[in-house]
């Protein structure tokens, strides 16, 4: 049975209470300069880093028409600044409370094994800062250009330490890890030459004359505003990377250089149809059109195949559908010899008629 706690007991525990309520109040007014002093510096490293990233932005914005500043490598430099900002208002917090102070020098003593333990610790934010770096500095893709990367499509809307943002052909931000872009393989559909050959497939009777069919769809294909012209080109205007193969110069504010193309792409706007199958029910042609890039390619291909539906509709060519004839064979001497063997109860009757000798 548990006794009632005595008047005696009550007022040793309100005087513990008052003790620890007058030490945490006494350290608190000891320390209330460094909290406001925390609090001064972290106000401040806020606002100078947001501003510095606002300006940087804007300088980009008004410096990048005539000084050819590359985005992808002007984006990883202000997110290093910014970043660095922050980094030294986090310091100078550590130095100015005495304890963190001493475990910092502490750290720094026996900086292998911290070492050791910070980089067990951050690991994955280690490598995706690191594979940030490698991409900015070699860049297999720059801010603008539109790649297909782990079975999506979309256009680089940025590039930090971290991560990368991609935007889909839907509208979606797919927010991807430095690291495993980097061990991802990845079509660059413009990091050089923008112009892509895009297939349309379309399928036609076998009772269907071939060489209308073609003449039709090439027809179709050069009234749309989009197919580029039959010409040559030999050099493309592309902006070098941060590290070129020639030399080791920065490249944030290089001019764009002429590269020559591949001799086997040279002559564009050429159109051509192949017969690519003969399928089951249908003969299958694929025409190759060039476009002036892949963001258009899409919605552009789709209307050229609408065009042909409907000038096949009115040339009378046949786009056929999948279709079956099923034939039913029956052995009526073998149906004779079961019926004769097992006689019906009310006499031979079937759904076939027997054929007799």
């Amino acid at each position: 049975m548990e006794t009632p706690e005595t008047p005696s007991s009550f007022a040793e525990n309100m005087s513990y209470f008052d003790r620890g309520l007058e030490q945490a109040f006494t350290w608190f007014s000891d320390n209330l300069g460094t909290f406001l002093f925390i609090f001064f510096i972290g106000l401040v490293t806020i606002i100078v880093a947001r501003n510095v990233n606002r300006l940087l932005d804007s300088y980009f914005k008004r410096a990048n028409s005539k000084l050819h500043i590359d985005a992808t490598s002007f984006r990883m430099f202000r997110h290093i600044i910014v970043a660095l900002i922050y980094f030294m208002g986090i310091v100078v917090v550590i130095f100015s409370i005495p304890s963190l102070r001493s475990l910092s020098v502490a750290l720094f003593t026996g900086a292998g094994i911290a070492g050791i333990v910070i980089g067990l610790a951050a690991q994955n934010t280690l490598s995706n800062i690191i594979a940030g770096l490698s991409l900015a500095i070699f860049q297999p893709f720059r801010v603008g250009d539109r790649l297909n990367i782990m079975n999506e499509y979309g256009k680089v809307a940025d590039l930090n330490l971290r991560h990368t943002v991609i935007i889909t052909w839907d509208n979606r931000r797919l927010i991807i890890p430095n690291s495993r872009i980097s061990n991802e393989a990845i079509i660059n559909w413009t990091i050089e030459d923008p112009a892509v050959i895009w297939p349309i497939d379309v399928k036609i009777s076998y009772d269907a004359d071939i060489d209308l069919a073609r003449k039709i769809m090439i027809e179709e294909a050069r009234k749309h505003p989009n197919v580029m012209p039959p010409h040559e080109v030999k050099y493309n205007v592309v902006k070098p990377g941060l590290i070129k193969s020639d030399n080791l110069k920065i490249g944030l504010f290089d001019s764009p250089v002429l590269r020559p193309v591949d001799p086997d792409f040279r002559e564009r706007g050429g159109i051509k149809v192949s017969v690519v199958e003969l399928g089951e029910f249908s003969v299958n042609l694929r025409m190759n059109v060039w476009f002036r890039d892949r963001s258009v390619a899409y919605s552009s291909g789709c209307e050229i195949l609408e065009a042909i539906k409907k000038r096949f509709d009115k040339e009378g060519i046949e786009i056929p559908y999948p279709h079956r004839t099923i034939v039913y064979k029956t052995d009526f001497k073998k149906e004779k010899e079961a019926l004769e063997k097992f006689p019906h109860p009310e006499g031979n009757k079937t759904d076939c008629p027997v054929k007799t000798d």
